[in-house]
């Protein structure tokens, strides 16, 4: 599913004044935006780019969680509690970033307390998400990568005709096989097999849905 962002849920009003606090930050391919542990100075809106939220897990595999391009919010969660952050966030290409200190956004939460209705919304939201990526875990290993390529289709899909989804966003088989949480030998032979029966397809770096119905139903088992 597409990840739901401050900015998605908060009026036009509030999500401009919000931008209005901003500076920019400009990335290069992997670089760190910030690590887990890293202090929380401030949260971040995707303008261009593409980043990618990770999570180490105790095998030492890193875990994708999102994938993020523009419009992507990044950071707003540890705003409320100042915690440090939860997970590493990684540009996968070149990346700008609007960037807003904790300091502009306490000054505007104070000036406009209405947007914390909407924040206490998107946390219900991310619940509901958490959820589900927990369920993910009883899951077999086809249905993980069918779900990841769903979610990518979802966040970055384009209708080409005739059920097809282009995703427009070239993912590496590591990263796919990262946001699946399995290895990535067992998503390249997976994704052989649904090639194979051209229920996906791959042209240029480009993963193709040839056949969106029959990996729906391959994500349920």
């Amino acid at each position: 599913m597409a990840r739901d962002t401050l900015f998605s849920v908060l009026p036009a009003r509030l999500a401009e004044g919000l931008i209005a606090q901003a500076s920019t930050v400009a990335l290069a391919p992997d670089q760190a935006l910030f690590r887990t542990g890293d202090p929380c100075d401030g949260c971040y809106h995707v303008i261009e780019g593409l980043m990618k939220v990770t999570v180490v897990l105790p095998s030492r595999r890193e875990r994708i969680l999102a994938i993020l391009g523009a419009g992507g919010f990044i950071g707003e969660l540890s705003l409320m509690d100042g915690a440090p952050r939860s997970a590493s966030v990684v540009a996968i290409r070149p990346s700008k970033l609007w960037f807003i200190t904790r300091a502009a956004f306490d000054a505007f939460g104070a000036a406009h307390p209405e947007i914390y209705r909407h924040i206490a919304d998107l946390l219900a939201r991310r619940l509901r998400d958490n959820s589900a990526t927990l369920a993910m875990s009883s899951l077999s290993i086809k249905a993980r990568a069918a779900r990841a390529l769903l979610s990518l289709g979802e966040a970055f899909g384009k209708d080409v005709g005739a059920g097809r989804i282009l995703i427009r966003q070239k993912v590496s088989q590591g990263d796919l096989a990262a946001m699946a949480g399995i290895a990535r030998e067992n998503l390249s032979r997976i994704l052989q097999d649904w090639m194979d029966a051209k229920l996906v397809s791959r042209l240029a770096g480009y993963y193709c849905l040839e056949n969106r119905a029959t990996l729906e139903r391959a994500a349920d088992v």
